[in-house]
């Protein structure tokens, strides 16, 4: 590794930085400790980062929200563990630049979308561009391993090792921001979701 390399992960620790990566490929990891470096948080949820784990909750009134990353990647690929508290509707955000912009890999479990299951593609401002009816992809009383990876107008979602979504679509051709959803809504409250391991890296 280059000291050029080295200055990023330098300056990371040290003031408002954006987690970035200086050579493509490279894997970097977006929970740095018990800090929300490096995020930007929208709306009124409750954000909280102990042990490496996000965790979301929904604030006073049910009002809900969503953490953004300061960095953006156009072509990517994404791993990351979550689990819910259920009934529940989040999700990791993807390729968001600008408010009802950007996709959504889903985790997901109302009575309104029946079926409709963790790992499904939802476009902001249009809906389910697929949906993942696999339930033996999901496990709802533990940790699930999700993979994005996103090249060009293809997207592909993988749940803990099972590919669920494969689909192409150019709306939102990116850069963006990766983020994480706290739906908003009295249906869900007393949601929890947690999410850990997450790292991203360019393609």
């Amino acid at each position: 590794m280059t000291m050029l390399n080295l200055i990023p992960c330098i300056l990371l620790g040290i003031g408002a930085m954006p987690l970035w990566a200086d050579d493509a490929g490279t894997w970097i990891s977006l929970i740095q400790g018990d800090s929300l470096k490096g995020w930007k948080v929208e709306g009124n949820a409750d954000w909280t980062v102990s042990g490496g784990v996000i965790t979301g909750r929904q604030g006073p009134n049910a009002v809900g929200g969503d953490l953004f990353t300061e960095q953006e990647w156009a072509d990517f690929e994404l791993e990351a563990e979550w689990k819910m508290r259920f009934p529940g509707n989040s999700g990791i955000w993807f390729r968001r630049a600008a408010p009802r912009s950007g996709y959504q890999a889903d985790i997901l479990d109302q009575p309104t979308h029946p079926g409709v299951l963790s790992g499904s593609l939802y476009w902001m401002g249009k809906g389910m561009i697929a949906e993942n009816r696999d339930a033996s992809s999901v496990n709802k009383d533990g940790w699930n391993q999700l993979r994005i990876r996103a090249k060009g107008d293809l997207i592909e979602i993988w749940q803990n090792g099972k590919k669920v979504i494969s689909a192409r679509d150019s709306t939102f051709a990116g850069p963006g921001s990766i983020g994480i959803q706290l739906h908003r809504g009295k249906p869900f409250e007393g949601m929890e979701v947690l999410v850990r391991k997450l790292r991203v890296r360019g393609l």
